[in-house]
Formats: C-alpha cells, sequence, structure tokens
C-alpha cells in the first residue's frame, strides 16, 4: 500500500511545484513528462531487474573498499583516533570511538584528489557528457544547463565551472535550474561522509547514495522548470555542449590542486557546522524556554524545538512521499532539520534513531535516506549563490532573486526522489542489506 502512496507522491508533489510556478501557463510539459520517465526507466533497473541490482551492490562494495582502503593516510597522520569504533590497529590499540573530525573529513580531501585524477583522465568528463546529451535530446532543455545538471552528479558547486562561457548570457529559468541541481544533489567529495555515518546501521547506504544523486538529477530539472518555467529563448537551447575544463598539466599536479580543494572544503564543512548547530542550539534554548510556558498555559505539548517545527511543515511532505505514520514524524523531524542545519547533522540524527532502534518500519529510513541525498539547505544556498556570482558578477541580483525558488525546488526534487525510490520499495530487498 505505500508503495502506491509514494507513487501518488511523486504526482502530487510536481502538483504542489506547479501551483507555486511563476507562469503556470507556460510550462514546458516535455520537461516533465521525460524527466519522470527517465527517473522511472533508473529506479526499475536498480530496483527491480535483477542485472541492476547486481549493478547496485557492485557500487555500493566497491565504495566501501576504496573508502577503507583511504583511510591508510587518515591512519599514519592521526593514529588510533582514526581508527573506527569497534576496530584495533596492527599494534593492538583500539578504537578510541568515532571521532568526525579526524575519521570522516579526511575523507574529503581523498575524494577531491581521486575526482580530480578522473577529470584529469576524461573519465568524468565522458560520463557528465552521455547524460547531458540524454537531458538535452530527451527534455529538451539548453545543452548548457543539461550540461551543469549531469555534473552536478558527479561533483558540487564546481560543476557551474564547467558551463562558464555561457553563464552570463542564461535566462533567469537556466540560473534557477543551476542552482536547484547544485542544491538537488550531492558531490562525490562528500559522499564518503554519509557512508561512514550510516554503514554499520544501513550496510548498502554507498548505493543507495549513489542511486539518489542519479534520480535526482533530472528530478531537479522538472521541479525548477516547474517553479521557474522557461519564458525565453535559451542560447544552447537544444544544443549539445563541451565541458569547460582547465586541465592540469600532469596528474601529480591533478592530485595536489585535488587534495587542496579538498581541505578548503573540509574547513568549510567544519565552519558550517559549527556555526549553525551553535546557532540552532541558541534558537532551541530560546524557543522551548517559551513555549513550555505556553504549553502549561494552553496545555498541550507542542515540541517547540527548531526540529520539533520543522518537523510540523514537514510531516505532510513527509506523509506524502510514503513513510508509514508511525516513523512520520521523526523522519519530518530530520527531514525538516536538513533545511537549516546541513544534510551531515540529519544524517547523524538518521543514524541515532537506527541504533536505538526508535524506527518502526525498515520503509522509513530507505525513504529518509533518499529525501536527505542533496545540499537542499539554507548554507548551501549562499554558497552557490555566491560562487556562481563570483564567476559572473553581472547576474548577482538575477541569482540572489531566483535563489529561494531554487532552494524550494531542490528541497522539493529531493523528496520526489525519495517518493520515486518508495514506489520500488521491497521489505526483503538485497538493496537493504537484507
Amino acid at each position: 500500500m505505500y508503495n502506491l502512496v509514494s507513487f501518488a507522491g511523486i504526482f502530487i508533489l510536481m502538483a504542489f511545484a506547479w501551483t507555486l510556478s511563476a507562469d503556470r501557463r507556460v510550462v514546458n510539459w516535455r520537461v516533465v513528462i521525460w524527466g519522470c520517465i527517465l527517473q522511472m526507466i533508473f529506479a526499475l533497473f536498480i530496483f527491480v531487474v535483477p542485472a541492476g541490482a547486481n549493478v547496485f551492490m557492485f557500487i555500493n562494495d566497491a565504495l566501501v573498499k576504496v573508502i577503507d582502503v583511504a583511510s591508510a593516510g587518515t591512519k599514519f597522520i592521526f593514529g588510533r583516533l582514526a581508527l573506527p569504533p569497534g576496530t584495533t590497529n596492527e599494534w593492538g590499540e583500539e578504537s578510541l570511538g568515532f571521532i568526525f573530525a579526524v575519521q570522516v573529513l579526511p575523507q574529503i580531501i581523498f575524494f577531491a584528489s581521486l575526482m580530480a585524477v578522473l577529470y584529469y583522465m576524461g573519465v568524468m568528463s565522458w560520463l557528465v557528457k552521455i547524460f547531458a546529451r540524454i537531458f538535452t535530446k530527451l527534455m529538451k532543455v539548453s545543452g548548457a544547463e543539461s550540461l551543469c545538471a549531469s555534473s552536478n552528479i558527479f561533483v558540487g558547486i564546481e560543476s557551474a565551472t564547467t558551463i562558464r562561457p555561457y553563464i552570463e548570457r542564461m535566462t533567469r529559468s537556466e540560473l534557477c535550474t543551476i542552482l536547484t541541481a547544485g542544491m538537488a544533489t550531492i558531490a562525490s567529495t562528500v559522499l564518503a561522509i554519509y557512508i561512514l555515518i550510516l554503514r554499520k546501521q544501513f550496510p548498502t547506504i554507498a548505493g543507495h547514495l549513489v542511486s539518489a544523486s542519479f534520480l535526482s538529477a533530472p528530478a531537479a530539472i522538472i521541479m525548477s522548470k516547474l517553479l521557474l518555467p522557461e519564458t525565453e529563448t535559451p542560447e544552447t537551447l537544444g544544443m549539445d555542449v563541451k565541458p569547460y575544463y582547465e586541465k592540469e598539466s600532469s596528474v601529480i599536479e591533478a592530485v595536489i590542486n585535488g587534495a587542496n580543494a579538498g581541505l578548503k572544503l573540509a574547513v568549510g564543512v567544519v565552519a558550517l557546522l559549527i556555526a549553525f548547530l551553535g546557532l540552532v542550539a541558541l534558537v532551541d534554548f530560546i524557543f522551548t524556554g517559551a513555549g513550555l510556558k505556553l504549553n502549561n498555559l494552553i496545555g498541550m505539548n507542542i515540541d517547540w524545538s527548531l526540529k520539533g517545527l520543522l518537523g510540523y511543515v514537514f510531516y505532510p511532505f513527509t506523509l506524502i512521499i510514503g513513510v508509514p505514520p508511525s516513523d512520520a514524524f521523526e523522519i519530518s523531524k530530520i527531514i525538516g532539520e536538513r533545511s537549516i542545519v546541513t544534510e551531515t547533522k540529519s544524517y547523524m540524527d538518521l543514524a541515532d534513531l537506527l541504533a536505538k532502534g526508535a524506527l518502526h518500519d525498515p520503509r522509513s529510513a530507505f525513504l529518509a535516506t533518499y529525501a536527505l541525498c542533496g545540499f537542499a539547505h539554507v548554507a548551501s544556498l549562499a554558497i552557490f549563490v555566491g560562487g556562481i556570482a563570483a564567476l559572473v558578477p553581472k547576474r548577482t541580483a538575477d541569482l540572489s532573486a531566483v535563489g529561494p525558488r531554487a532552494l524550494l525546488a531542490a528541497t522539493l526534487a529531493c523528496l520526489m526522489t525519495a517518493a520515486v525510490a518508495g514506489t520500488f520499495f521491497k521489505g526483503g530487498s538485497i538493496l537493504l542489506g537484507q
């Protein structure tokens, strides 16, 4: 039954976006239809076709193995501090427990270098061009926004550099799409964070995160074009656009540049978590104190924490994507908090719920994994608008204007991705590590 709820949720979410559209009369329904078809085809291949499940498991196992091997540098630098909980090293030293700063953040540096090498070798450019061509030909969107959306399957804010020559002449709808695509997906450089946080409770998390990235790209285009339809004629409409890429002189230079970029990203993650978690704690202190007094006056038991209030806002959407009512409020709270304190904290809270056995149905964690898989939060909006504006200062005003709409589109795209995945959920599937 819940699979049917998820299926219906796909169309309810799109209808919700359409009602908030800047111009409901000019929506390009070809984008919507083909975007849905592409998502369904990919989901069918992964969740239903046996060969797809085998591909899924291969990707999951490969990523987990790469992360395990990649920790060699971390263990050399930090010693037993880098040991995952419950493990020992070759000298018999036991782990001191989970330490986010030294067990998770260094993985960003490794994956940034790995991606730089893959770009240098032409592997990533080849993959990006394949998906860009599919989006351009089937969905009839501009080549530039297709290329950027395809790049976001694999990378983050740096995807904007692949279309740098075209950004200055992009329409407002195109700008909204590239912002939405950036916030509706995650970057491979931070993939390891979520895998390390959740793989103990959710053994196949790596495969699901990759699956979510592929599903979210067309979802981002759909939601963006529903909320801000194209009313102009894009310069690269229907064209295949080649990625703009400044290639390093050698693979060593690629490794160095990638590591430096990864270090900056890791520092940025630390800064965001420190700032936002501290601010949220302050807001919670104020709201909870006032809320307790109000609860006593009205005789009700309302959760006045910021997480709780956002949970009330996202509760209907959580039910729409097919989360069972028994778990809906807990899941809605972590989906809601993602919009403020980033997906990293939300994934940590999901892992905590699983460790405590607080969820009644495995479907709930499965859908939460997909719904959280994106940079759809306030901090990310500032990063993407600021990052792209730095490339084309003339478009700062337009980027700022479409930014809030892009954040809403990205949030709805993540929920849509969860609804698509929920449509094909099977409780005893090997894809759940069972």
